[in-house]
């Protein structure tokens, strides 16, 4: 499986993500700067999490813009695969891969801790390693990680089977305490949870390498 990861000006989360798409694929992956037009000829795209531009506007809002981005979004409609991760996941949503908006945490304070998140739906490319209901660690950290959308979207996205994760509890005020959901079509993913932080067990746990591993399957 070949694979890239977006940088943008404040991305912090570019190198975890390429280690753990090194981890899982054996090859490291091109890091495409947010101002190329063009992506290389690749099975995914990761948008990794960090403060894009600062976080200025709303986050992920001028990243969305970059130019890079445009090149994604025909990907994407062409079903390459997309894997958004907290800032990612803002970034996806802004660039109307995704629907709905990552508003600021209900209790308008960071999160970063482990959380338990619910298999929703074990049936996509990107959770086909899990076991469907099962519970998983994966950490958080973010400031607006609050999913909003609007009940006629929220209905749709449920019964179609596109909620992905789900909080186990409640954690910063999303909506149905979603926590990932998918395009459509299945080939992009935005979560607000990092996968990427459990892939070793000297991290503390494993429970990310799932997701990576189910990528590989499916793309490689």
């Amino acid at each position: 499986m070949k694979s890239a990861v977006i940088v943008f000006p404040g991305s912090n989360c570019d190198r975890d993500m390429a280690v753990a798409l090194r981890e899982a694929t054996g090859r490291e992956p091109a890091m495409v700067w947010h101002g190329e037009t063009s992506l290389p000829d690749v099975d995914l795209v990761a948008v990794p999490g960090g403060f894009s531009y600062g976080d200025y506007l709303r986050s992920g809002a001028m990243a969305a813009r970059s130019p890079i981005m445009r090149d994604v979004v025909e990907k994407a409609g062409k079903g390459v695969a997309v894997l958004g991760v907290c800032n990612g996941f803002q970034i996806l949503t802004e660039a109307g891969l995704l629907p709905g908006a990552l508003m600021r945490n209900a209790n308008l304070s960071f999160i970063c801790r482990d959380v338990d998140l619910v298999v929703e739906n074990a049936q996509t490319m990107f959770s086909s390693r899990y076991d469907q209901g099962s519970t998983v660690r994966i950490p958080v950290a973010h400031h607006d990680g609050n999913y909003f959308t609007d009940d006629d979207t929220l209905d749709r996205l449920e019964g179609e089977g596109r909620v992905v994760f789900r909080y186990a509890q409640a954690c910063n005020g999303s909506r149905r305490d979603i926590a990932g959901i998918v395009n459509a079509a299945g080939n992009v993913l935005g979560m607000m949870p990092h996968p990427e932080r459990l892939i070793q067990a000297e991290q503390g746990g494993t429970d990310g390498r799932k997701l990576f591993d189910g990528l590989v399957e499916a793309l490689g």
